[in-house]
């Protein structure tokens, strides 16, 4: 599967391996500066690149180092491509576009060559994994592309981790695969590598457009968000104000003042909406034959008096009686 289309240096004496990485990179189209503390002993380690299908991999390793491409090496070269670097082990401090922030292990970053870029690894060795490709593979407008520049992205979880534990895999197991595995491969790559940009954007695009929202505007909209959140899990017996203030990354004193604003206390609402979810299942014909106690568990009441008393409280009759009403009015 693997065309090697970067020389390899590794068999280089390491007093002589940094001048043969710079001259490599001003081989390359996407000239930089380099530099390093360790340019005399540098001992760093190159795999790559790996084509599979229209993209390609490169695998470095590396001690300290400085990478910067500037507005002048732009205009000297640019061949207009996207790179989603993969950090594997260490962190490096990046600024590229707008952005600054550091990158630590499982942790990706979408770079473009036309855009300036600075990269500072000197806390330690640092491992990763670049993924290559056209902007044509990217069916996001440039724009939208633009606002992820130089930010992290996880791969700790969700999508993010799919691609990197993809990514890994082709890197330790690439005897695995022949030469007619290499296009699938690049789709299944090019696949997550847009879906887990498309999930960012789409989760940018929240957070942009919640911003823009008046203060009373976004409480409602939190409000609205807990609400169903509670709809949601209102048959786990945990569900108390405590953890739905964690489940929502705010203060316990904040989500009393959202429910109070409405003229409820949270245990108030949450019990009124088990409760119709009782008086649903009692009039359902379906469950004529399931006792009302374990209904009553079923919705968060563990108590059968303490059930039967909020439930006339709130309906003005006993379970039972509002059971035989219903079904009797449905025969």
């Amino acid at each position: 599967m693997m065309i090697v289309a970067v020389p390899q240096i590794d068999d280089i004496p390491p007093a002589e391996r940094f001048a043969a990485w710079r001259a490599l990179c001003e081989l390359t189209s996407i000239p930089m500066e380099l530099r390093s503390d360790h340019e005399h002993d540098f001992r760093a380690n190159v795999r790559g690149g790996v084509n599979i299908g229209e993209v390609m991999l490169t695998y470095t390793s590396v001690p300290s180092l400085r990478n910067e491409r500037t507005a002048a090496h732009i205009r000297r070269s640019d061949p207009e491509l996207y790179h989603l670097r993969l950090t594997l082990r260490g962190e490096s401090d990046v600024c590229h576009g707008d952005a600054e922030t550091t990158v630590g292990a499982r942790q990706f970053m979408l770079t473009s060559t036309s855009t300036p870029y600075l990269a500072v690894c000197e806390r330690g060795r640092v491992d990763g994994m670049t993924v290559t490709l056209h902007p044509s593979l990217l069916p996001f407008p440039p724009a939208e592309l633009q606002l992820l520049l130089g930010r992290r992205l996880s791969g700790r979880s969700g999508i993010g981790a799919m691609l990197a534990d993809f990514l890994t895999r082709l890197a330790t197991e690439s005897d695995a695969y022949g030469p007619a595995d290499a296009p699938r491969l690049g789709t299944v790559a090019v696949d997550l590598l847009n879906a887990l940009l498309a999930h960012e954007l789409d989760t940018g695009a929240e957070a942009r457009a919640e911003n823009r929202l008046t203060p009373e505007s976004r409480r409602r909209t939190l409000r609205l968000r807990i609400q169903e959140f509670v709809r949601q899990n209102l048959d786990r017996p945990g569900l108390t104000p405590a953890s739905i203030a964690a489940a929502h990354h705010i203060s316990l004193r904040y989500l009393y003042r959202l429910f109070e604003e409405q003229g409820h206390t949270v245990s108030a609402w949450i019990r009124a909406q088990r409760l119709e979810r009782c008086r649903r299942d009692l009039a359902d014909p379906a469950l004529g034959e399931t006792p009302i106690h374990v209904i009553a568990a079923r919705w968060g009441f563990s108590h059968a008096a303490d059930f039967s008393r909020a439930f006339r409280s709130a309906y003005g009759v006993p379970p039972r009686d509002f059971r035989h009403r219903a079904l009797a009015a449905n025969r």
